[in-house]
């Protein structure tokens, strides 16, 4: 499930999730993989409505069979490989994801092109930087991923 649009009205979040009103929680239902301590992986299956819904090719999970999540509970995890869980993640972390895998790269590809192509004047080398640009984000991302992925978590309901 992939959060489009995320529209503020008034100070409240309107989520539309496959054309649905839902609630500020993104759910999907998976099956625990594996548990140590208190890691617990689950594979989220793709629901079958996802072929029906109208968001589906703008949806990173309608393109793939099934995922792994880490989820990080504590205490320990007294749950077992094979249970049937419900994974859960706040709207703000979908938000925060989408902003930083697509919405930032954007603009830092816009912001490279017209730079590039005000200092150059030549259209192959200003798309040539902004498609270099992505390079050294990526890496960064990578980079940080420890400290992204503590602002970007799941919880099993």
């Amino acid at each position: 499930m992939v959060i489009l649009p995320l529209l503020t009205l008034l100070g409240k979040t309107t989520i539309y999730i496959c054309g649905k009103h839902m609630s500020n929680k993104i759910k999907h239902s998976g099956i625990i993989e594996s548990v140590n301590g208190g890691h617990v992986i689950v594979r989220i299956l793709q629901a079958a409505a996802c072929g029906e819904c109208v968001v589906s090719s703008h949806c990173h999970a309608s393109g793939a069979k099934e995922k792994l999540i880490d989820v990080y509970e504590t205490p320990a995890s007294t749950r077992k490989k094979g249970d049937q869980v419900t994974v859960v993640a706040s709207t703000k972390t979908g938000a925060r994801a989408v902003a930083l895998g697509f919405g930032v790269p954007f603009l830092l590809m816009l912001a490279v092109l017209f730079t590039a192509m005000g200092l150059t004047g030549s259209e192959p080398i200003a798309a040539l930087s902004a498609l270099l640009s992505l390079i050294p984000y990526y890496i960064g991302l990578y980079v940080c991923r420890n400290k992204i992925s503590g602002k970007i978590s799941f919880w099993i309901e």
